[in-house]
């Protein structure tokens, strides 16, 4: 989201050339070096062949993109909505604000629950960080960051500890404890380091591994205790936005998105992309999977959200009217999938039938717009967090 994106210069010794100019992170093998522009380009034509060229090589690249959409539209004979037009329509359902947390100072960023289905964690702009009970609306730990715009948070799974990080471009966890007294940021870890701002985070099936993406055009797999880099991902073309983790207990892959308008779907083993996709015509702004983990939406600042099948290879969805310019925020589904919740910058909440791809309820209540929107663990609610400094609970 334009919004939230910042760009680091860092200036330095170049470890190619040793020149002291602006420097852009490049990794080989893994390893990352800090080159200045003119030594990356030397390093990307090195290795061609007589009469090669990088705009030949690109050209070749964008035929063979070409080719394989070709192949795509060739097993593409009908569509989503088509063979649902057999499902039955749903009935009328209404859903309104049952709960309103407030207590950030300034826009509120990121949200995530608790295993628990009754504790959320919110970060803000303000630098601070929240757990909130969501039943009676009480603060039971507040944490204030070193930096504002903490642009990423979530909760372990076994909820004992809360993860955060923004322009400070640090992944940091903090131990939640009963003991309202304690001193959070004197147990803070730095787990993870990037070279610039994070913005997203998401633990593993296991509190001893998290995942972030960066400003930076990477993601990375982290060991919690070590704070060692286990694993890093490299294909974006610009900031990554947005991931999501594949649902089952032993899934191995995850899903991004970013500035470059494409979605990316990770091995976490093998830090090799397994699957592109590249229709939206701006930046992803969220990715989430669809509860079976054979699919995954995203919501984009070209007002649309889309669904993607990964056995299919292909986009299968839009959801979007002529009414709505605004760009999505955030994206969830409800427990079973049918439904496709949708923050928008326009400050509403669509709800879209997942199979129908019709809009099937608009929701107000936030005064800015909504930037982040979970479904609970058990699927009976719904939170949204807004730039108008609050987070609603709907039911």
């Amino acid at each position: 989201m334009c919004d939230q994106t910042f760009l680091a210069i860092v200036f330095g010794p170049c470890d190619k050339c040793s020149k002291e100019k602006p420097l852009r992170a490049v990794y080989i093998k893994s390893e990352q070096l800090s080159y200045c522009s003119l030594c990356v380009e030397m390093m990307a034509t090195e290795g061609l062949h007589e009469n090669e060229t990088l705009a030949s090589l690109k050209n070749e690249a964008e035929s063979l993109k070409g080719k394989l959409e070709e192949e795509r539209a060739k097993l593409h004979d009908v569509e989503l909505h088509q063979v649902a037009e057999r499902v039955e329509a749903l009935g009328q359902f209404v859903m309104k604000t049952r709960r309103t947390l407030k207590g950030h100072g300034n826009k509120v960023l990121c949200m995530d629950w608790c295993k628990d289905k009754r504790r959320i964690v919110s970060s803000s702009q303000d630098g601070k960080v929240i757990v909130w009970d969501s039943f009676t609306t009480n603060k039971e730990h507040a944490v204030t960051m070193p930096c504002t715009w903490v642009m990423a948070c979530a909760y372990a799974p076994s909820g004992c500890a809360i993860a955060c990080g923004g322009l400070d471009n640090k992944c940091s966890v903090y131990p939640l404890t009963f003991d309202k007294n304690e001193n959070m940021a004197a147990k803070k870890k730095s787990v993870a380091m990037h070279t610039n701002y994070l913005s997203a985070c998401s633990f593993t099936n296991s509190d001893m591994q998290i995942l972030t993406a960066s400003g930076d055009g990477t993601c990375a797999l982290w060991d919690v205790e070590s704070g060692q880099l286990l694993q890093s991902f490299h294909g974006h073309g610009a900031d990554v936005l947005c991931l999501d983790l594949a649902p089952s207990e032993t899934g191995n892959t995850f899903v991004s998105g970013g500035c470059d308008k494409k979605a990316m779907v990770w091995d976490m083993r093998s830090g090799q992309c397994i699957q592109s996709f590249e229709t939206h015509d701006s930046d992803i702004n969220s990715v989430r999977y669809y509860p079976s983990g054979d699919a995954f939406a995203s919501g984009s600042d070209d007002a649309t959200c889309r669904l993607y099948d990964l056995r299919a290879d292909r986009e299968v969805a839009i959801y979007s009217k002529e009414s709505i310019i605004f760009g999505a925020s955030s994206v969830d589904f409800s427990l079973s999938g049918r439904l496709l919740f949708a923050g928008y910058n326009d400050y509403t909440i669509n709800v879209w039938d997942v199979l129908k791809g019709s809009r099937v309820s608009i929701l107000f209540g936030h005064e800015n717009r909504v930037s982040t929107l979970r479904v609970s663990p058990d699927g009976t609610a719904f939170c949204s967090g807004s730039w108008d400094h609050t987070l609603r609970i709907w039911a």
